[in-house]
């Protein structure tokens, strides 16, 4: 028997889990909205936000599942990737809770917690959802990292293919900035590319060797044709707005989609799944879709409350450690930049 708390603050969220036999009780998440006054995270508020957020986030959760902090088993945390003082709140309150209950403390790679968002029971998840079967591929999307995972069990992953530079979510929220739409843009151009033409402009797709993908370039070149557009008519983004985001979207979107039918003939495998915060990108989950028609491929969507940052996602990874007695000591630490 175990009942795991899990913590998620690699980011902006602070996430509180209570995984019950690995049943999700209850996922509560504390949104930081001062960063819409910057256009984008600032560490430093975030890590104070979650000093001030961790405890009644932790409290709600207890009282959500139905269960107090003496009925515990288990602490399980992101230990990274994500911006270093964010997890250090994280990480010292599961030790902190841990040392004081004297539990096994549990570390998650947030990557692979993405990922195993995937095995969340279909009650807990809200639906019926099949689950993936190993080994499959794994498109990993999200404003820090752009990956294809090929998947062959629960943490034996393997990174096929990656960014060489920006994340695809962060192409979106530099488009984002660029037209003045508000933080966070990632969703708001998904908004506008419902109601836009996806053809109406064309925007060069970077050719990369492999199954590696870059969008530095992809974002500039965004920036020199609005720009343009500018010079020649003050009102172009106004104007043009949805067609503007539908367009973006539509070659974000071809550019993965691209990379993950390259992989999939490479490894022979029509198990396909997505993971991450753009994962919940309207258009995304159509093209996989449409893959599924077109490829023949078994497609796997996360239910739409875990795909971004949150602590149901670190609660089945925890669970699926715990299982194994994979537990981590008090010396452990939060790291940045964490291999896959």
């Amino acid at each position: 028997m175990s009942i795991i708390l899990a913590i998620e603050s690699s980011c902006d969220d602070t996430s509180v889990s209570i995984c019950n036999n690995g049943e999700i009780t209850s996922n509560v998440i504390a949104n930081q909205t001062i960063h819409q006054n910057y256009g984008g995270v600032i560490p430093e508020l975030a890590s104070r936000v979650h000093q001030q957020n961790i405890v009644p986030t932790v409290t709600q959760a207890l009282i959500d599942a139905g269960v107090t902090k003496q009925d515990i088993t288990a602490v399980a945390f992101t230990r990274g990737p994500g911006l270093l003082g964010s997890l250090l709140v994280g990480v010292s309150f599961a030790k902190s809770f841990a040392l004081a209950l004297n539990i096994p403390l549990i570390s998650v790679n947030h990557m692979h917690a993405h990922i195993l968002a995937h095995f969340i029971p279909a009650r807990s998840a809200g639906g019926d959802e099949p689950k993936p079967a190993f080994p499959f591929l794994c498109l990993t999307v999200s404003g820090g990292h752009t990956q294809i995972v090929l998947v062959k069990d629960f943490f034996d992953m393997e990174v096929v293919g990656e960014t060489l530079d920006d994340a695809a979510g962060e192409a979106f929220d530099k488009t984002a900035k660029i037209l003045s739409l508000p933080y966070p843009g990632g969703p708001l151009i998904d908004k506008h590319a419902k109601l836009g033409n996806p053809n109406a402009f064309k925007f060069a797709v970077p050719q990369i060797a492999d199954l590696n993908f870059s969008f530095s370039g992809f974002k500039t070149s965004i920036l020199y044709f609005i720009r343009k557009q500018e010079k020649v008519n003050p009102n172009f983004i106004a104007e043009n707005l949805d067609d503007i985001c539908a367009s973006v979207q539509h070659s974000i979107i071809e550019i993965l989609m691209n990379k993950l039918k390259m992989a999939s003939k490479l490894y022979g495998i029509n198990e396909i799944a997505i993971a991450g915060g753009v994962s919940a990108n309207s258009g995304l989950r159509q093209a996989l879709q449409n893959g599924a028609v077109d490829y023949g491929w078994k497609v796997y969507v996360p239910a739409f409350q875990y795909c971004t940052d949150n602590a149901g996602m670190i609660a089945i990874a925890g669970y699926h450690k715990f299982l194994k007695n994979d537990f981590a000591d008090q010396s452990v630490s939060p790291l940045a930049r964490m291999e896959f």
